[in-house]
């Protein structure tokens, strides 16, 4: 449908423009379930077990998301004054960095300290732009180059651990670290984190740091019913369009965590954070709700209807236009001419440049059409030794720029180049390479502003001749022209600053005595909430030491196993207590061997090495016991009493939520609700549940009542009774855990006194008069708060 025709109803907006599969009847590899197509998009097989049972699944969930009925934008906008350490992680090329450089510079005017963390290659362009710097390693000259040889983020699961795909897991466990490191070096503590989905290490650093995170992308990443995951494409089926474009997303999810869940989970030990299980990862964002931001325009996809009030869709986010002066080469063609088309691939590294060249070259003289051509990371057109009249090859150029002086772009489909093409009224012709980009070709498709995607492996000049005499239309124009009219009337980037703010915890935040200032400690004797700052002037003036302040956790992360029934709960939980059971059996061995390995290199004694060998046997040998009792004792019981907790959701009734087991007093406080509401609600529902049902559908209606009655007494009542020793044990186990992993909050804790030491530098007396007074008003209030309280009680 045209762009005219998809706006013209303020109604008609809310539905995103169709979003057509390239090829819905390529076949799935017979070896297995998913295989990976030469535009980088997986092939799911909707037959096989794994794809049935996510689409069973989905099925359920799409239903249930529909009762969402979000706006199209914003609602909550209200003034923000807490000022924020703020890290950024972003993973890509030039053009997922950019998009965020004008975030970060929105996020200055608030007055946040912003730090984009993001590859080694971009320091200056981040440096540059006003914004601080911490490099996380991976090249992504490198990166981008193995995914045009190997497109899709999910390569199939026999060449994870071969060559190419080996080297870049050693980059995503490198790039994990360097994130950490960015969220606690150089006197910088971060209070929140914004970050693009493929960055990985987002949502681990903020339960470390227990602060508000928030992800923003420029393609989708969240399940919907609009249009499948851009990185999936199926097999033909009989399913319902909706339930596949949902499930695509739990698929992708599911594949990626197969390929990467070892090392995140093997750096979550790192951080003294527990594993996440195998079920819980590809299903992790959604299920905490995390808040999601996507940088494009409503008016080229509108949010879905199934999307909740944490996700919005806020607008391309553009960076204010730098100062540019062109080079004279680049002037004077401008004015030789009438505008030439844009032609260029940016970051993406091709294959074999020299004949992307000649197929260009030969399509710009087919149309008789001038063309500027971007050179690129591929560095098209190197040794030409005759270049056309109307050809220029061109360098490193800002788009927002050049695009004002052009009639159409070519490009590969990045969501920035895309946007910038849109906002200045070009048709646009996207050559897709791999990830997100086949999906912005199909939407600029959809809108009328451009051909259909024209993948770069298929790519010859008589289809790139085709494309660009298709945006040479005076209808193509006339689309692009729309968009960008509607484009005109978004703040991208100050919606998304917005949507960040609306969704931070604002009481949470903010320090008693410093209210411009984030809280980072609570006062151990009374409930007083301090930022860096103001802490340390207190240690500095006697007032308070370090033992009498604890760390503040402004929005503590938990990650839970949810259970659906108690076949499926304990059975997986007795198959990862035998997984654990072997690891440890296994380390008795191994663990001598690896110490006499060590000893010999060392050359240490023959005692020395028994002793060695004798302690690291005892060890595990000591970790297999505690595996087998806690398994036995701790986890198959909670596993089981979940699974009983959760029966009633089978036949539609809702389950309470007794708390989360954080430590063991927490653990004893769900164990007494558990069991107290279980018994109850088990035995009234013997005769409330028929008398309902009856109400509403007769004598068949009590019969189904007696049914769910017996059904939710017979599992109430025995997740009642597991629950009195399922809930306590698994609150004990955390709370020594909490103990004896404790690295890791003492490492923050260092690093936050050491930025208050140095905010707490340059104070000036009036600072620490006003913190002093703050601090003893502060007492004072939380004493008559106190003793408000116990008097009315």
């Amino acid at each position: 449908m045209s762009n005219k025709e998809g706006l013209s109803d303020d109604s008609e907006r809310c539905a995103p423009p169709v979003y057509q599969l390239e090829d819905p009847m390529i076949l799935v590899p017979s070896s297995g379930d998913t295989g990976v197509t030469n535009d980088g998009r997986i092939d799911i097989d909707l037959h096989s077990n794994l794809t049935r049972s996510i689409v069973r699944w989905a099925s359920k969930a799409e239903r249930g998301s529909k009762q969402y009925r979000p706006s199209r934008r914003l609602t909550v906008h209200r003034p923000w004054t807490i000022r924020l350490n703020i890290v950024i992680q972003i993973v890509g090329s030039r053009g997922d960095v950019q998009p965020f450089i004008a975030l970060g510079q929105e996020l200055q005017k608030y007055g946040h300290r912003v730090r984009l963390a993001t590859h080694n290659v971009f320091e200056s362009f981040v440096q540059e732009s006003g914004l601080e710097f911490y490099a996380i390693g991976g090249d992504p000259k490198e990166l981008m180059a193995y995914m045009v040889k190997n497109p899709g983020l999910i390569p199939n699961m026999k060449s994870l651990r071969q060559g190419d795909i080996q080297r870049k897991r050693s980059i995503i466990a490198e790039m994990l670290r360097g994130f950490w490191a960015a969220c606690i070096e150089d006197h910088f503590v971060a209070d929140a984190i914004i970050a693009n989905p493929p960055s990985f290490a987002h949502v681990h650093c903020a339960q470390a740091l227990g602060i508000p995170l928030h992800l923003m992308f420029t393609m989708p990443w969240s399940s919907t019913a609009a249009f499948p995951h851009p990185l999936a494409n199926f097999k033909a089926g009989k399913i319902s369009p909706e339930v596949i474009n949902f499930a695509s997303y739990g698929i992708v999810e599911w594949l990626t965590w197969q390929g990467l869940g070892d090392i995140i989970n093997t750096w979550r030990h790192e951080l003294d954070l527990e594993p996440i299980p195998l079920t819980v990862g590809p299903v992790l964002l959604e299920q905490l709700k995390i808040p999601f931001t996507y940088c494009w325009s409503p008016a080229l996809v509108p949010k879905p209807q199934d999307w909740g009030e944490h996700i919005d869709v806020c607008g391309f986010f553009f960076r204010d236009p730098p100062h540019y002066n062109p080079p004279e080469d680049i002037e004077a063609f401008l004015k030789a001419g009438p505008p030439p088309v844009y032609i260029g691939f940016g970051s993406i590294v091709i294959d074999d440049p020299a004949k992307m060249t000649s197929i260009i070259l030969e399509a710009v003289k087919i149309c008789h059409v001038r063309a500027i051509i971007s050179r690129g990371w591929s560095n098209l057109g190197e040794g030409l030794q005759e270049i056309p009249e109307d050809v220029l090859f061109i360098g490193d150029c800002p788009h927002e720029w050049l695009f004002q002086h052009v009639s159409a772009v070519v490009h590969h489909g990045g969501a920035g180049t895309a946007a910038c093409g849109l906002r200045n009224g070009c048709p646009t012709a996207i050559v897709p390479f791999f990830g997100d980009q086949p999906f912005w070709g199909e939407m600029v498709a959809a809108a009328g502003a451009g051909p259909p995607p024209m993948p770069q492996k298929t790519l010859d000049s008589k289809t790139l001749v085709n494309a660009i005499s298709f945006c040479l239309q005076p209808e193509a124009m006339t689309a692009a022209q729309e968009i960008s009219s509607q484009m005109a009337t978004e703040s991208g980037v100050q919606a998304a600053v917005q949507s960040f703010h609306a969704n931070l915890p604002n009481t949470m935040l903010q320090c008693d005595i410093l209210p411009y200032h984030v809280a980072s400690w609570e006062y151990r004797k009374l409930p007083i909430k301090l930022s860096k700052m103001a802490a340390q002037i207190l240690i500095d003036n006697s007032v308070l030491t370090q033992s009498d302040l604890k760390t503040y956790n402004t929005q503590p992360i938990f990650i839970t196993n949810p259970r659906w029934d108690p076949v499926t709960s304990t059975s997986s939980a007795y198959i990862g207590w035998v997984q654990d059971i072997t690891s440890s059996s296994t380390g008795i061995i191994r663990a001598p061997i690896s110490e006499l390995r060590r000893s010999n290199v060392e050359g240490a004694s023959g005692g020395e090495t028994a002793g060695r060998m004798a302690a690291a046997s005892a060890k595990k040998f000591g970790r297999f016991n505690m595996t087998v009792l806690k398994g036995l004792g701790v986890d198959i019981p909670y596993a089981c009493a979940e699974g009983f907790r959760a029966v009633p959701k089978i036949y539609g009734e809702e389950v309470k939520d007794y708390g989360e087991v954080k430590d063991w007093s927490s653990g004893f406080v769900v164990a007494g609700k558990n069991f107290a509401y279980g018994i109850t609600d088990g035995v009234t529902g013997l005769w409330t549940k028929p008398y309902e049902e009856g109400k509403s559908e007769g004598a068949l209606g009590v019969a189904k009542g007696v049914g769910k009655g017996v059904l939710g007494f017979g599992s109430k009542v025995a997740s009642a009774g597991l629950g009195l020793v399922a809930y306590p044990g698994q609150g004990i186990c955390k709370s020594i855990r909490h103990v004896a992993k404790s690295h890791t909050r003492k490492v923050v804790k260092a690093h936050r006194f050491r930025e208050g030491e140095k905010l707490a530098q340059n104070v000036s007396e009036d600072d620490v008069l006003a913190v002093l007074s703050g601090f003893k008003r502060a007492q004072d209030e939380k004493v008559h708060q106190m003793i408000r309280r116990s008097s009315s009680t």
